[in-house]
């Protein structure tokens, strides 16, 4: 049985993919990813996931942002509460396997050995204060429950050297320093911002010595090749 905690950020862009009369949910990828963990649990894995805010967090900031002018402080906000409505989804598909509440806030170490000690393998987490990225729990969690590394799992499958979205010849990119990453990424955290890593996470990642893995999310296999330790297809960034 593995020891040590398997710390995924899941993009809120895989769960909640797009706006919809139907809350723009992907109840194809939530089904299969049931199965998928359920699997990797009965295998003795514990896991923290982290759940992004998705279409949700960015329809409600540019809504409220057409309507009023808003400090990034409540727009963070706004987010935070779709990655909590998010975690709250998730945690409720896996009643039977998921500590009862989500981690909504910075645990203290007691809190950790409190949650160490349950008989639950499977811990999911939301957005906790403005300033702070799904991105950057992530790493914290890894930090504070003693993982190496990071998977994180969006709806892209590299790190490119500029915005593939943008520029149709962008090249990917498969293994790069957190020095390296942090030349082609924004150099501040605001509500809403799109990247890989986004630069809160990437510096509390550099400091603490975690990795990161970047992939497809919604590509299961690569996904348990990513856990298992095993070559993937996606980026490396240590």
């Amino acid at each position: 049985m593995k020891k040590n905690y398997v710390v995924i950020h899941l993009g809120g862009s895989i769960v909640v993919p797009h706006i919809s009369d139907e809350g723009g949910m992907s109840t194809a990828f939530l089904k299969k990813f049931l199965k998928f963990m359920r699997r990797e649990l009965r295998r003795g894995s514990k896991f923290i996931i982290v759940i992004g805010g998705g279409k949700t967090a960015r329809a409600y900031q540019r809504s409220i942002s057409r309507v009023t002018k808003i400090s990034d402080w409540d727009l963070d906000w706004i987010g935070i509460h779709a990655t909590r409505l998010n975690a709250h989804l998730l945690r409720t598909i896996f009643a039977k396997e998921a500590y009862p509440v989500i981690i909504d806030h910075d645990p203290v170490e007691e809190e950790v050995q409190m949650l160490r000690s349950s008989s639950k393998k499977l811990f999911f987490a939301s957005g906790w204060r403005p300033g702070w990225s799904t991105d950057y729990i992530a790493v914290r969690l890894a930090e504070k429950f003693g993982a190496k590394e990071v998977i994180i799992a969006k709806d892209t499958p590299y790190v490119y050297d500029s915005d593939p979205k943008k520029n149709k010849n962008a090249k990917p990119i498969k293994k790069i320093s957190w020095r390296e990453y942090e030349k082609i990424i924004p150099r501040r955290w605001m509500p809403g911002l799109s990247s890989p890593v986004d630069p809160v996470a990437t510096q509390l990642a550099e400091k603490s010595g975690i990795t990161a893995k970047i992939l497809r999310g919604t590509d299961l296999e690569n996904f348990q090749k990513a856990i298992e330790g095993k070559p993937f297809t996606g980026t490396m960034i240590q």
